[in-house]
């Protein structure tokens, strides 16, 4: 038959694994796996402004017609002056395009299919480590990939200056992943100064800057994470940007994010968005419209948009209070390792230190279920499992 040869993949390294804690029987398991926020009571809730939205939207909306192939206008409009910046020189020299994506992964996936079909590079860099699917979306557009330093496992905190040097291995005209905020998965970010400074090494080098900006909102707050990306647009006059609003609007199964492009002048970016309309036009046609009708009704009106902003404060600050709790207990229990680095650490993920054997062992023993690289999702642990989890940990070290 035509599909005899054919071998069964591997599994998703996160995925599989929310697969095996589904499968497990213990009642006191933990599942710190999946990068999905939950509440202090184990739900994944949705948004009080979200929920406000779809009543304007079910009560307003007269089509279920297709959309413009980019998506829609004012959608594109918000999203760029949420991740540049209102009063954005940019925005005002009509230098941006957006284009709405199922998804922070389907904005990914145009904008490596983009730089592919235009021959703008062949290679990206990614770092090392980074979120499991990056290499897949970039590789299976044709693009070769390349790791870069990113980790210091000794010092638990950012390799910054193994980060530039592998950097300047890289080629004028290589794209660049960057996370803009909360690294996935080390939760650790460049600081004010290292970012100015990789801007600068940019232009330099002649790299192009392709950020990922999933978590906008967790790590200090909604403007003050866009921090890396406008600074990169100071010193730098071409850049991607893909975005996502899983986590800040709660909007995981409604697939929406977008791409946004930044390029010279208006002429260029007039060009480039007829190709980005190919691009789009060639992997799903045209976008779903219900994710990007929530985010619009939500930024589009002050009373809303004013209680989004404060929901997505109460998720980080969940979030900041767990780390702290974390560190508070392991302490407690006399743990010798200082695991105070966590404390540092910015939005849902954790790089905890801990080895594979470790994670193994907490898995077995415990019913405890945490990625191999030793990854936790911060915002899966809970006043109600933090006492287990933490003993659980203790006992592994």
């Amino acid at each position: 038959m035509f599909f005899d040869n054919i071998v069964a993949a591997s599994a998703d390294p996160i995925l599989g694994l929310t697969e095996e804690f589904k499968n497990d029987t213990r009642a006191d398991k933990i599942n710190l796996g999946v990068g999905i926020y939950k509440t202090n009571e184990g739900v994944t809730p949705i948004l009080k402004c979200v929920k406000q939205a779809e009543k304007i939207i079910f009560d307003t909306e007269t089509t279920k017609s297709y959309l413009p192939i980019v998506g829609s206008p004012e959608y594109g409009r918000l999203v760029r002056e949420l991740v540049l910046g209102k009063d954005s020189e940019i925005i005002v020299a009509d230098r941006a395009r957006s284009v709405q994506a199922p998804g922070g992964t389907g904005a990914l996936r145009i904008g490596a299919d983009f730089l592919v079909q235009q021959n703008v590079t062949k290679k990206v860099w990614i770092s090392d480590p980074t979120w499991a699917n990056h290499f897949q979306v970039f590789g299976k557009a044709g693009l070769e990939t390349a790791k870069y330093k990113y980790y210091n496992p000794e010092t638990h905190g950012l390799d910054f200056e193994g980060m530039k040097a592998s950097l300047k291995q890289a080629k004028a005209g290589d794209a660049v992943v960057l996370h803009a905020c909360c690294h996935n998965p080390t939760g650790i970010d460049p600081t004010a100064a290292q970012w100015e400074e990789l801007a600068k090494l940019f232009a330099e080098l002649k790299l192009i800057p392709f950020f990922d900006f999933a978590y906008q909102g967790f790590g200090n707050g909604i403007e003050e994470d866009a921090f890396g990306v406008r600074t990169f647009l100071k010193y730098n006059s071409e850049v991607l940007i893909a975005n996502s609003f899983s986590k800040n609007f709660g909007l995981y199964n409604e697939r929406i994010g977008a791409l946004t492009i930044v390029s010279a002048d208006k002429e260029t970016a007039d060009r480039v968005f007829s190709q980005m309309k190919i691009a789009v036009r060639a992997n799903f046609s045209n976008p779903p419209a219900h994710g990007a009708a929530i985010v619009t009704t939500v930024l589009s009106n002050p009373e809303l948009r004013a209680l989004w902003v404060e929901e997505v404060k109460e998720m980080r600050d969940r979030i900041k209070e767990m780390r702290e709790l974390f560190v508070k207990k392991l302490s407690a229990l006399g743990v010798k390792n200082d695991f105070s680095f966590i404390n540092e650490q910015y939005g849902m993920f954790s790089f905890s230190g801990l080895s594979k054997e470790q994670v193994a062992r907490l898995k077995e023993e415990f019913g405890i279920y945490i990625v191999g690289s030793g990854r936790i999702s911060v915002a899966g642990i809970t006043t109600a499992n933090i006492d287990a989890l933490c003993a659980a940990i203790a006992k592994v070290l």
